[in-house]
């Protein structure tokens, strides 16, 4: 007669990737509360593991946010990517892509302000450098559409870059912080696109 197998005790969770599933956990938390409400200790209680599980994968708390930062660059290039048409003039695309990088602040506004804090994140880091500047390489292709051909092509080039981003991300912030004059952004984000129909003049 065989014994009776004995009841099973509690098994602990299984993480096929538990990198990822701390990333995602700060995430997670990063919306709900905030910057000041993230920890190794919340982060690794809500994913089910003990609280020294994160520092083996990131070391500390800026290496968790690090990485998090990273995973948002990625989020932020699918944004910007997501209403880009190929049949559409460089205007148009560059409209859109201000509508996605806002969109995507607005969205994420704790995100967005750690993916951009030098004092939060590790900006050596080559994750978080490979992923913003995939995400930067959308804004300078866009910028490259619109700056002259000519033997000034590359000085014109940065400088077309530098500020569109600058009025972009600008906007985004001040957009955050409410600084800006409440009104429709869509016609806000129209006008800025059409900045960019007389860039010849201003570079």
């Amino acid at each position: 007669m065989s014994a009776s197998p004995s009841p099973a005790g509690p098994r602990p969770y299984h993480h096929g990737n538990l990198k990822k599933a701390l990333v995602e956990a700060g995430l997670a938390l990063l919306e709900e509360r905030g910057l000041g409400g993230l920890s190794l200790r919340e982060i690794a209680a809500r994913v089910g593991v003990s609280h020294t599980a994160p520092k083996n994968h990131f070391g500390n708390l800026k290496g968790l946010l690090t990485a998090i930062a990273a995973e948002g660059f990625r989020r932020h290039a699918a944004a910007l990517e997501a209403g880009l048409k190929p049949a559409d003039g460089p205007v148009e695309r560059l409209h859109a892509a201000a509508e996605g990088y806002i969109r995507f602040a607005r969205e994420n506004p704790a995100l967005f302000r750690l993916m951009f804090s030098a004092d939060l994140c590790d900006f050596e880091d080559p994750d978080r450098s490979a992923a913003a500047a995939a995400s930067y390489a959308i804004l300078a292709r866009l910028a490259g559409s619109l700056a002259p051909g000519n033997a000034d092509a590359g000085e014109r080039q940065t400088r077309m870059e530098t500020l569109l981003w600058s009025i972009v991300h600008g906007y985004a912030t001040l957009a955050n912080e409410g600084q800006l004059a409440t009104g429709p952004e869509g016609a806000q984000l129209h006008g800025i696109a059409d900045l960019f129909r007389h860039w010849p003049r201003f570079v």
